[in-house]
């Protein structure tokens, strides 16, 4: 597997790179790895990095978005932090990826069995935690609305829902990016990965 060059990247379309993020998954499923020398690829990146995407997803140990994608060194901007939510700093670092770094699809993936968004549904409160788990509330009140209690289902709703608004805070609080999707030259898309089976399910 070649590492991405800016030929490379600036040859791919937002489509391209669903579509390799999609391959790329698959694969990781079917625990068939495409072939790739890591320190090839370190030596090959030394100079400059090219990625094709940014996903932000949660810090969760079991999600670690380079392996279940099967991508390498130089391919991906990986953006984690608790519950997968955007804050300033986020929204700065993936405007740098897509608008300065030149990668073509952004990916808010969040997980099953998401300790955040459990925690938001609970109501926990714990130092910085709090602040946190307060910009996850949306999700867990428009959830509420129609699932009241607290149960797996509402917090598995809660993991979905909560993607949805992370992309729309994205697309209101970052015209950099929302110009970029709306005139093609980035993707903003959804995802939930499975903790049990591997799979990413993108979201329609």
């Amino acid at each position: 597997m070649q590492t991405q060059t800016k030929e490379s990247q600036q040859g791919l379309s937002a489509q391209n790179a669903y579509d390799m993020l999609v391959e790329g998954n698959k694969r990781f499923v079917q625990n068939v790895k495409a072939q790739r020398n890591l320190m090839d690829q370190v030596s090959a990146t030394t100079a400059g990095q090219y990625p094709f995407a940014v996903v932000l997803s949660c810090i969760d140990s079991r999600v670690p978005a380079e392996l279940v994608f099967d991508q390498g060194i130089g391919d991906i901007f990986s953006a984690r932090v608790a519950g997968n939510i955007v804050n300033e700093d986020m929204l700065g670092s993936i405007e740098y990826g897509c608008k300065v770094a030149g990668s073509k699809i952004v990916v808010v993936l969040g997980h099953t069995k998401c300790g955040a968004v459990t925690a938001a549904c609970k109501g926990v409160e714990l130092g910085n935690i709090t602040p946190l788990l307060a910009k996850i509330q949306p999700a867990v009140a428009k959830v509420k609305e129609s699932h009241p209690e607290v149960s797996d289902a509402s917090i598995e709703k809660t993991v979905v829902v909560n993607v949805e608004m992370t992309m729309d805070r994205m697309r209101a609080e970052s015209p950099i990016l929302a110009e970029m999707e709306k005139s093609g030259e980035i993707m903003i898309v959804g995802a939930v990965y499975s903790v049990a089976t591997g799979e990413v399910e993108f979201l329609k």
